[in-house]
């Protein structure tokens, strides 16, 4: 019975920013539990390497080209899904940006609106274009991709900008739970610490750093793509029937200090 409500056979899955990294590792999860998965990416490369990938281990995805800063497409893409495949099933929001060490005084309005176009806009714009298919079929799971920097600052760099783009991820994903919960919509969100991704590779080569955000990490490691998306699977499941508005936590123990 409780092994069952984690499989997803028959569903249709989208998953943004999917191409690698923690979204491919959700591509993953969702395929290896039996869901007909979606890549959508706006590097066609990167989205191509991510179905290489996914052969390679015995599942056969899709590919869409998907920039989530233009809404005009996004709408394209949920109803070209739609057609295809009659029904949109899960919703995996993990698009984002990082660009983060610039203190606030110097950040430009380009830099601010930038990150907040991808992290925040983009997940709303997915969001109402898939959400329209799941409230008018009365099903669906949505999962965000938050992060523990919408509950903290971060140290040593400065990032007010990604961190208020994913606080903003965090309140948007209660309110559509909120709005959507009686209508067969649940809307959660996953809030990862620091994750090894090629994003992050760079911190390997900055003791001080990498000190830093181990020594606040009561696990003293970073996350691995699995661990995220281990959760983005079970959110997105019926193990998690009873489960909207929620943002979990997946930090190390990050924020207890």
């Amino acid at each position: 019975m409780y092994l069952d409500r984690l499989k997803l056979d028959g569903r249709v899955a989208l998953v943004t920013g999917g191409g690698r990294g923690i979204g491919l590792a959700c591509v993953e999860a969702l395929a290896e539990t039996g869901a007909k998965t979606i890549i959508a990416d706006a590097d066609a490369k990167i989205a191509e390497e991510g179905r290489a990938a996914m052969k390679a281990k015995g599942y056969a995805v899709e590919v869409v080209g998907l920039d989530v800063t233009s809404s005009g497409r996004v709408n394209e893409v949920a109803d070209d899904v739609v057609k295809r495949h009659r029904k949109i099933d899960i919703l995996v929001n993990n698009a984002g940006i990082a660009r983060s060490e610039t203190p606030a005084e110097t950040v430009t309005d380009e830099h601010w609106l930038n990150v907040l176009d991808v992290n925040l806009n983009g997940v709303f714009w997915c969001c109402r274009a898939f959400g329209r298919h799941m409230l008018k079929a009365k099903s669906g799971s949505i999962v965000n991709v938050g992060s523990m920097s919408g509950f903290i600052v971060n140290k040593p760099q400065e990032q007010c900008f990604y961190n208020a783009s994913k606080a903003g991820v965090h309140h948007l994903t209660k309110s559509l739970a909120a709005e959507w919960g009686a209508r067969g919509v649940r809307v959660n969100a996953v809030a990862p610490t620091y994750i090894e991704t090629p994003l992050n590779a760079f911190v390997k080569k900055r003791p001080a750093m990498y000190d830093a955000w181990i020594g606040s990490t009561p696990m003293a490691r970073l996350g691995q793509v699995e661990e995220v998306a281990s959760v983005v699977q079970f959110l997105a499941s019926d193990a998690a029937s009873l489960m909207t508005g929620s943002i979990v936590l997946v930090d190390g123990g990050y924020t207890c200090w």
